[in-house]
């Protein structure tokens, strides 16, 4: 099972996207601001500093695993080596706010929000551990 994130609406302060799982659509996503500019991977270039809370992961390859999170006392997919992060989840969540960098995700039907999130986060932490797989392949483009 492999994860790919495409960002299609990258907006001051928020980054929907579309997530597929092995090429097929799944659901909308939601994150916080892009600042990536040139897309590689980092946030090392002159006005792509990250804001703490206010910064998507960059683009790129990552590794997931589910684990245990001790701020939502659950375990939760983890988003692996993200470089000048740490505790990045994939979650559920509304609006810009709930994201402190995370990916939550759901179905976009209000600008600059998605709803139904509880229950798309369960049905894709159900189609992972349902995998059988003990990590994943994300990429983020």
């Amino acid at each position: 099972m492999k994860l790919l994130l495409k960002r299609i609406a990258l907006k001051e302060k928020y980054t929907i996207g579309k997530l597929y799982i092995d090429d097929v659509y799944f659901c909308d996503t939601l994150e916080d601001k892009v600042r990536d500019y040139n897309k590689d991977g980092d946030l090392d270039e002159k006005g792509e500093e990250k804001i703490y809370g206010e910064t998507a992961i960059p683009y790129g390859k990552y590794k997931v695993i589910i684990s245990y999170s001790a701020k939502f006392k659950k375990k939760l997919p983890e988003i692996l080596n993200v470089k000048g992060f740490a505790g990045i989840r994939i979650h559920s969540g509304n609006t810009p706010k709930d994201t402190l960098g995370c990916l939550l995700v759901g179905i976009n039907d209000v600008k600059g929000e998605i709803h139904k999130s509880k229950v798309t986060f369960e049905k894709l932490l159900n189609k992972m551990i349902e995998s059988g797989q003990e990590e994943w392949d994300l990429e983020i483009i």
